[in-house]
């Protein structure tokens, strides 16, 4: 053994250290070196242990005090067992004391150099060793360390009590503001805002000092953060915190730390936590680390508070902060602390203004909202403060006269001040006076100021010097000044004033400087505002920048508030004009000058007054404006206000309120203030005390308990305009809802009151409603989210039964809420005297009062109904009550069933969701079957629904208008009231059931639906049911739908029809198990569930408004074999008709659909038959086209793509007329079209065939023509989309011949393929052939030729864009030859405009027959010519013609070529000189030229003077039109002068001629000499009253004339009257057109009452004239008898005039066309009572129209059997109209237009007018362009039928084949 080891002890602990130190080798070798630093063992080789026992031995001979030192490092720094340890120290460490001369050492070093040296166990490499202490003599070193602690927090609040002395006692006077906790996991101990032991702070006010420190258990970090603006007295708590620990009042702490970030800002260097607690705040004596690891080991009694969060200036950084010796920034130390990374388990307190917090904060730190000063804490700290001196009761007075002053007071800091200014101002001043001296926050400070100056002398220099230095401080960022930034002078009279402060900052070991700061950061804002208000340095625009408003919405926008926040306000307030003469003092300039920068900081103020600004800025805003003292600009932004004033998620005080309110008093127009998530002062709804323009308050906050509830309750009763209050989501109990609801009867006019989520116990909600009778106009209680007890609502409903004014309660859940109908209350009421409350009235109320109960999840039982039956029984009637979701099972629900006859209920009774069986379904209607009002019934077991709806309100006025209408289609049927609904669904009901359900229907009211769906009934039940209905009275409905009936059971249900009298309409759809047996009223029900009912496709109309129903089956999903077809014919058999059968959604095989066919014949009553989406087979077509001659009823087969069949009948009463054949999309070929035809040759009265859509092709085409002459096809056959070519289009010319009944055929080989042929019923000469977009070339023209050669019958043949070029057509007019007869041509192709007359002309004179009439017409592209043939012409001619001789150069030969040409037209022609010379020689050539026009075209004027010189020379002339040319007054007179001579003429237009003096001249002159004139038309041409004078002369010889056209004249009531004058010589006229002419009454007087000479008189057209009820009077007197057309749009009638007109044309035989549109009708309408037969057209557009005044107007329509189109639109017609309308519809046949456009029609007037035009085939279009539609609603009605046009522009549909 070792000798060492056996001096040293025992083998095993040497060993074991040994071992230990092996572990950490470079520990030993710091020591080493450390306490043997002569030692080297690097030259030697030696391992591990070998180098450690070495080293031991050597440490060991370095002398017993080293080697103690050495284990005490082992047991310090190392991790040693805890027996090892004393073990180690019982032998090696037993000295108490530490060796004298290391200790000697250690305080002779000095002590930066100890501080730094400091480090936690494993220092680093040359870092001297820590002295070893033991725990005794740590604790020693503590005690003293701590008790240094307190011996300098009291020096230090000894040094602040003694600064400059003041006359008040402001070191005694602290006052504890209030205090609040925020966040909910603010307190470590208790719930959310309870503070432990403290009853009074049960929403978390009223908090002591001591509430703040609540223990809790562990190490974590325990955070705070004081939250308050600034002046609530943040850093003085901070200071008062660590006076009264130093005094021993916190006694849970045994050091307490305080350091300002304001001072840690100019610590630049990084810093250690130790470094922090030593350096720079209190240095230990001696034994720092053993007082660090101290503090460390009781952490939880070391409290660190850190003021001013907001202003630490270094972030936060991201590495993690662990050991005493992590240096860093000051932020970041402080985020260790509260992470509990350093020092853990201390407490951590940080002091900040509301904002964005730092993210180093912990999110479960907690935040305590310092508010400053209620009225009783000021009142105490004024006590406080002038406890010694006499003024006490003069100050207290001066503060409770003065509600401005003690708002300022709630901030502590303005309270000081304000106190100081009233200390100085009360001995001169009487009282009242003192206070009045100090109505803003500003005027305070300037008061303050002159009271501080010596003998009231103000040092102009140095306050403007501290002003500059304030500012620039503010803008640095800085708050914190050394002496280098501040004069002496000026720290001398800031400090002799008591405006500055000075104190020692300690920036680092041994380094301290003095510093110095404004007393408070307000202070120093107003000192930066008086120097810009003051300094001549600043300007009015540098002014005007800083007046701006800062956001507070600090939570979203930046991480900390601005320093110059507090700037504004100040500006605002030394802008008033009470700190006008303190400026003028301060500043070197003039007053002026001072008014100018006053004047700039109202300006800018007033700009933002005017805008819309966020919540804070609005607060911030009140402040300033209030500071100006201006009235006019608190109007000015009180009126800005916006209605809706949100408060959104930040703090508010009293003084934020108090400044609101303040500018709210201004306002004229109620507003709503919405306060939401932001947390409030506890007391500051007082400052809304008197605020008479709040119509809406509410305040949502967590924040808010019974204290805010106190301070709101005393506020109410005086907010005179509230009409809704709101208090939701805060923490009111019952103390607070005591005082609220003793204010809430103060409120006269509140309407609604909200108390959501309140946490309310019974109590208190019973308290609340208990005061509803006392709230005479409120309308809405909300109490949801609270907590309340299914007794309490069963009280709640007793007080709503009795409670007069309450219409509604509702409960679900959560939710609470009734709603209430004030009464009309009296004088006397309202002044709340409920003694002299009158009982009449209240009886009547009584009586007539409703109440709906809606109690749904409340979890009531079998006895809670009872209770409420019992309560409802003595209550008024009821229009709803709602128990679902409860469970009151079959019980319960009997009851409620059995009471409901006595609850006298007008709506419905819900009891769905609770648990009723298939038993209680029985026992509820039983209970109910004696109930007289119930109207509807619905149990549905599988959805948990069970509905009884009562006495049904009467129905919207819409509906009534439909049922009305449906009452006109549809029979009238006894009923008897009340009818009931029925809907047992998905109940379970199976056969067994029926018996006693129908005992229980048998005498129960009258049924009107019954709806037994979704049950279990079966074939056997329905059987049953089927022969139970008789005895069920008459039923509109039977709905038996998924019940699990078999297909010969549904079909069985048909015999129904023939049982039971009111079964009309069977509809089923057996896959989808849906079958309803419908009556005739079912429109009514589907129109108030809101789909429109779709009339029976078979409704027969007789007579006017009676309509016969028929009876239809309808079946639909379901494949149907020939049994089953059988089965349902046999049973259709006696159901008496008419019926329709309708069959959809299947399969039919031949043999099913041979099988039906053949059954047909026997069903004599069938109607139609309909078989829709049904698959047929390809044989189809032939079974239906046999059908025809199989059953003779039969009128139309329509069969479309194999799919679609719809067969009508007609009755054995109708007269017998023509079949109509329809087999389109049926992939028809060639080789069907033989057997198709023979089988069609059976039918004798085919009217129409549609093979449209087929496969026939040139083949089938040219089979079916070689068949049509035994077809008995009478009127019409189309072969469209066949697929055919230009060779079915020479096949058709073909064939002309050998059908010579074909009328017309059509054929178009475009995109939109047309292939039509007309017949006749007997053969007709005439022939109408039109070709279009047949695409012809050369080849096809001799062809084409060829057979219209052979179609001698033909007389009109169009070719229309058939590429036919100018030599086709010459080749083609050259090959056509006739022996005999006439024959139009008309062809249209794009060249003809380019061609030329003259090239036109040269073509036509290549046909082969004479041609007799030319029309050209340029910009129609088209050329009309008619041959005549034979052809009669010289030899020398023909030859040189069929030489193809150019004619253009041989005149000659094209003279005698026309020689035989009667008509010429030529219009929109660009005619040249050729042309025009041509005419000229042509003309005189013309000798059978009767009728020449020129229309519309421009002639050049050598072309003129050639036109007329060759017009003179055609004497034979009967028509000559001259009319729309392009002509210049030269141009008029060379064609006046060719009227000379013509004395044949009957026909003369000169529309559009440019009529002069002397051109009129000529024409009256020639006019006298035409006797045989006929018709004359000068329309647009400016003739006037003279013109109009001279041509009524000339028109004196015109005895034969029969129209005469003279609109757009300018022709006056002189003219009319000339014109009137000739009348009488003119009895031939037919026709007079004066319309848009100057004609007044007495003109059009005159006019119509010499239109009696006219006895043909056919046409009057008299637009656009004001003519006046005078001339419709005359009219109606004298009405010509043959009238066929009037016209009278805008004639400004009159309803009179109107209505006699009306009245003398009703029952005239041959009127046609009237036209009124554009007057004033209303009432005027005409009414026809006799009908006029032949009016096809009637114009009543934008006449002022409305419903009354069509209804009357309708009822003629149909007295009018030709009518074809009403216009209506832009009048003021509605549903009621449109009704009217749609019941007219459907009798008026011939109606093809009805134009609704810009009236008042909704979606139900539409939905009318498509049910109406279901009945009438023939109309094309409905109008309804701007009405008040929705466009969805329009687009459905549209998909219902297309007929209805919503469009701006009309697309005309196509007509209906075969019209």
């Amino acid at each position: 053994m070792d000798p060492i080891s056996l001096q040293l002890g025992t083998k095993n602990l040497w060993s074991w250290l040994v071992r230990l130190l092996s572990k950490d080798p470079e520990w030993l070798n710091d020591k080493v070196k450390f306490f043997v630093p002569t030692m080297d063992l690097g030259s030697r080789n030696l391992d591990l242990t070998e180098r450690v026992i070495l080293q031991l031995r050597e440490l060991h001979n370095q002398g017993q005090a080293t080697w103690q030192k050495f284990i005490h490092c082992v047991c310090m720094e190392l991790e040693v067992p805890l027996e090892q340890e004393v073990l180690l120290l019982s032998i090696w460490g037993h000295e108490d004391e530490c060796p004298s001369h290391l200790e000697a050492g250690e305080e002779n070093q000095p002590e930066s150099q100890l501080h730094h040296g400091l480090k936690r166990p494993h220092q680093s490499c040359g870092s001297s060793p820590r002295p070893k202490q033991c725990r005794k003599q740590q604790r020693d070193l503590a005690k003293r360390y701590l008790q240094l602690l307190r011996t300098s927090a009291q020096q230090r609040h000894g040094s602040e009590l003694s600064g400059p002395g003041h006359p008040l006692a402001f070191h005694q006077a602290y006052v504890p503001p209030i205090l609040q906790w925020g966040r909910a996991t603010a307190p470590f101990d208790t719930q959310e805002g309870l503070i432990m032991g403290n009853p009074k702070a049960e929403d978390g006010t009223d908090m002591s000092i001591q509430d703040l420190f609540k223990a809790r258990a562990g190490k974590d970090p325990k955070v705070m953060v004081l939250l308050g603006k600034a002046g609530m007295g943040k850093t003085t708590l901070a200071h008062r915190l660590r006076q009264q620990w130093a005094h021993g009042q916190l006694d849970r702490f045994q050091a307490l730390f305080l350091f300002e970030f304001r001072q840690l800002n100019l610590i630049t260097q990084f810093l250690t936590l130790p470094q922090l607690l030593f350096d720079l705040y209190l240095s230990p004596e001696e034994g720092p680390h053993a007082v660090f690891q101290y503090l460390k080991e009781n952490a939880n009694g070391v409290l660190l508070i850190f003021d001013g969060l907001e202003e630490a200036l270094d972030p936060c950084s991201s590495k993690e902060t662990v050991g005493p010796e992590f240096s860093g920034p000051a932020l970041t130390l402080f985020s260790g602390l509260c992470h509990g990374t350093l020092l853990p388990g201390c407490w951590v307190m940080a002091t900040s203004r509301p904002g964005k917090l730092p993210a180093c904060l912990p999110t479960e730190a907690a935040t305590v909202h310092m508010w400053g000063f209620d009225g009783p804490r000021v009142e105490e700290y004024v006590g406080r403060l002038f406890s010694d001196q006499p003024c006490q009761e003069a100050v207290l007075a001066e503060l409770r006269a003065s509600r401005h002053l003690r708002s300022m007071c709630a901030v502590p800091a303005l309270c000081r001040v304000a106190c100081l200014c009233l200390y100085h101002l009360l001995p001169g001043n009487s009282p009242g006076q003192s206070a009045a001296l100090l109505p803003t926050v500003t005027q305070n400070y300037v008061q303050m100021v002159l009271a501080l100056s010596p003998r009231g002398y103000l040092d102009a220099e140095s306050l403007l010097g501290l002003g500059e230095v304030a500012l620039s401080g503010l803008e640095a960022g800085s708050v914190i000044f050394f002496a280098k930034d501040i004069a002496p002078s000026m720290r001398a009279f800031g400090a002799a004033l008591g405006l500055l402060t000075s104190f020692c900052i300690r920036m680092g070991p041994g380094r301290q400087e003095n510093g110095y700061a404004f007393t408070h950061l307000s202070l120093q804002a107003f000192f930066a505002a008086l120097h810009l208000m003051a300094s001549p340095k600043v300007d009015k625009d540098k002014l005007a920048h800083y007046v701006t408003l800062n956001s507070r919405w600090l939570l979203r926008t930046k991480a900390k508030p601005g320093l110059l926040d507090h700037v504004p306000t100040f500006l605002a307030g030394l802008a008033s004009s009470a700190c006008h003469s303190f400026l003028s003092h301060l500043t070197p300039r003039d007053e002026v000058w001072v008014g100018a920068k006053q004047a700039a900081v109202i300006q800018a103020l007033r700009k933002l007054a005017t805008r819309r600004h966020t919540g804070p800025k609005v607060i911030e805003l009140c402040h300033c404006v209030g500071e100006t003292q201006e009235p006019e600009l608190a109007g000015l932004m009180a009126q800005s206000l916006p209605y809706q004033l949100p408060f959104h998620n930040f703090p508010l005080t009293y003084a934020d309120l108090a400044a609101l309110t303040n500018i709210l008093r201004h306002r004229d127009a109620p507003i709503h203030l919405d306060f939401e998530g932001c947390p409030l002062e506890p007391h500051c709804p007082e400052a809304l005390a008197s605020c008479g323009k709040v119509e809406n308050l509410s305040f949502k906050s967590r924040k808010c308990g019974d204290a805010f509830a106190e301070a709101l309750s005393g506020s109410l009763p005086t907010m005179e305009s509230l009409k809704k209050l709101g208090l939701a989501g805060s923490k009111i109990t019952a103390r607070g809802i005591n005082h609220l609801v003793q204010a809430l009867p103060l409120c006269p006019h509140l309407e609604e009151v909200s108390f959501q989520d309140n946490q309310l116990k019974d109590q208190e909600v019973l308290n609340i409603v208990k005061v509803l009778p006392r709230l005479l106009r409120l309308r809405k209680l909300d109490l949801s989210r609270n907590d309340v007890s299914k007794w309490t609502l069963l009280s709640l409903t007793k007080m709503a039964v009795t409670c007069s004014t309450v219409r509604m309660l509702q409960a679900r859940k959560a939710d609470l809420i009734f709603l209430l109908s004030p009464r009309v209350e009296t004088a006397t009421e309202l002044r709340g005297d409920p003694d002299l409350q009158g009982n009449a009235s209240r009886k009547k109320e009584a009586e007539s009062r409703s109440l709906a109960l809606r109690l749904q999840n409340c979890q009531l039982t079998v006895p809670d109904v009872k209770i409420l039956i019992a309560q409802l029984r003595e209550g008024p009637h009821l229009d709803e009550v709602d128990l679902s979701g409860n469970q009151l099972e079959d019980e319960g629900c009997r009851l409620m069933a059995e009471a409901a006859t006595q609850l006298h209920i007008a709506g419905k009774l819900d009891l769905s969701d609770n648990g009723l069986s298939v038993a209680g379904v029985h026992c509820v209607l039983s209970a109910v079957s004696t109930c007289r009002t119930l109207a509807d019934l619905h149990i549905s077991l599988m959805h948990k629904t069970v509905v009884l709806t009562f006495a049904p309100k009467t129905e919207e006025q819409g509906t009534q208008e439909r049922v009305r209408f449906l009452d006109h289609l549809m029979p009238q049927m006894p009923s008897e009231l009340p009818l009931c609904t029925l809907r047992l669904t998905h109940c379970g009901l199976r056969a067994e059931h029926l018996e006693q359900l129908c005992t229980a229907l048998g005498g129960s009211c009258h049924l009107r639906h019954l709806d037994l769906s979704g049950n279990a009934l079966g074939d056997e039940g329905a059987a049953q049911l089927a022969q139970r209905l008789p005895g069920l009275g008459a039923l509109q409905s039977l709905n038996l739908s998924e019940n699990g009936l078999s297909l010969d059971t549904v079909i069985s249900l048909a015999q129904c029809f023939s049982t039971v009298q009111w079964a009309l309409h069977l509809d089923i759809r057996f896959e989808s198990q849906l079958v309803i047996l419908k009556g005739d009223r079912r429109a009514r029900d589907l129109s108030a569930s809101g789909s429109w009912p779709e009339f029976p496709a078979g409704a027969q109309f007789s007579g006017f408004g009676r309509c016969c129903i028929s009876r239809s089956f309808c079946l639909r999903e379901c494949q149907l074999e020939p049994p089953s077809l059988t089965h349902l014919c046999e049973t259709l058999e006696k159901c008496p008709g008419p019926l329709e059968i309708m069959l959809s959604h299947g399969v039919l095989s031949e043999q099913s659909l041979d099988a039906l066919l053949g059954h047909l014949p026997r069903l004599p009553q069938l109607k139609l038959l309909q078989l829709s989406q049904m698959r047929l087979s390809p044989r189809s077509p032939f079974l239906l086209a046999d059908f025809f001659s199989v059953c003779p009823r039969v009128q139309k087969v329509d069969l479309r793509s194999l799919h679609h069949v719809t067969l009508h009948f007609r009755s054995n009463e109708e007269q017998k007329g023509g079949c109509c054949g329809t087999f389109t999309g049926c992939s028809l070929s060639q080789e069907h079209v033989e057997p198709l035809c023979k089988l069609l040759q059976k039918c004798e009265d085919l009217s129409q065939l549609d093979l449209s859509a087929n496969q026939l092709g040139d083949d089938g085409l040219r089979c079916l023509l070689g068949c049509l002459p035994q077809v008995p096809i009478s009127s019409s056959l189309d072969l469209s989309h066949n697929g055919l070519s230009q060779e079915g289009a020479l096949c058709l010319v073909e064939a002309l011949p050998s059908c010579p009944r074909v009328r017309e055929a059509s054929v178009s080989l475009g995109s939109q393929q047309s292939f039509w042929i007309h017949f006749s019923q007997q053969e007709e000469a005439g022939k109408t052939l039109r070709l279009s977009e047949c695409s012809f070339g050369p080849e096809h023209v001799p062809r084409l030729a060829n057979g219209l050669s052979q179609a001698r019958q033909l007389t009109q043949l169009t070719l229309t864009q058939s590429c036919l070029g100018l030599e086709d057509l010459t080749v083609l007019l050259s090959l056509v030859r006739w022996p005999k007869g006439l024959l139009s041509v008309r062809v249209e192709e794009p060249w003809i405009d380019r061609a030329g007359v003259l090239t036109l002309l040269s073509v036509c004179a290549q046909a082969s027959g004479t041609v007799t009439e030319i029309s050209i017409s340029e910009m129609q592209q088209q050329l009309c010519i008619q041959l005549e043939f034979p052809r009669q012409e010289n030899p020398e001619a023909a030859a040189l013609r069929l030489a193809h001789c150019d004619l253009k150069t041989h005149h000659s030969l094209l003279m005698e070529t026309y020689a035989g040409l009667q008509q010429l037209s030529l219009s929109q022609v660009n005619l040249c000189d050729a042309d025009s010379m041509l005419l000229q020689s042509l003309l005189p050539a013309l000798s059978e030229l009767k009728k020449f026009r020129l229309t519309s075209s421009c002639v050049c004027p050598e072309g003129l003077a050639h036109l007329a010189s060759g017009l003179s020379h055609c004497h034979h002339l009967e028509e000559l039109d001259l009319s729309n040319n392009q002509l210049i007054k030269e141009g008029t007179k060379v064609l006046m002068g060719a009227l000379e001579g013509k004395c044949s003429l009957k026909r003369l237009d000169l529309s559009h001629f440019p009529l002069v003096g002397c051109t009129l001249s000529v024409l009256t002159q020639g006019l006298s000499h035409m006797t045989l004139l006929q018709s004359l038309c000068l329309s647009r041409n400016d003739i006037g009253d003279v013109g109009c004078y001279h041509l009524s002369e000339a028109l004196r010889a015109a005895t034969s004339l029969e129209e005469l056209g003279l609109s757009h004249n300018q022709i006056g009531d002189t003219g009319a009257q000339h014109l009137a004058a000739i009348l009488s010589g003119l009895p031939e006229l037919r026709k007079i057109d004066l319309s848009a002419n100057g004609i007044g009454p007495a003109g059009g007087v005159r006019l119509v009452e010499s239109l009696a000479f006219c006895k043909h008189l056919e046409e009057l057209v008299l637009g656009c004239n004001a003519l006046g009820d005078p001339t419709a009077l005359a009219l109606a007197h004298g009405l010509p008898e043959h009238l066929r057309v009037l016209h009278l749009p805008s004639s400004r009638l009159g309803p009179e005039g109107t209505l006699r007109l009306g009245q003398a044309l009703d029952g005239c035989a041959h009127v046609e066309e009237i036209s009124l549109a554009e007057n004033s009708l209303a009432g005027g309408v005409p009414h026809f009572r006799q009908g006029l037969p032949l009016l096809r057209h009637i114009d009543l557009a934008s006449c002022e129209i409305d419903d009354q005044t069509a209804k009357p107007l309708t009822a003629g329509f149909v007295l009018c059997p030709a009518l074809e189109e009403i216009l209506l639109s832009w009048n003021l017609l509605g549903d009621e109209a449109a009704a009217e309308l749609a019941r007219v519809l459907p009798r008026m046949g011939r109606l093809k237009r009805v134009d609704l456009e810009k009236n008042r029609i909704t979606a139900h007037g539409a939905g009318l007018l498509a049910e109406g035009l279901a009945q009438g085939s023939g109309i094309h279009v409905i109008r309804l362009w701007n009405n008040p539609i929705p466009t969805d609603m329009a687009k459905r009605l549209q998909s219902q039928d297309p007929r209805l046009d919503f469009a701006f522009f009309h697309n005309q549909p196509q007509t209906p084949r075969g019209t």
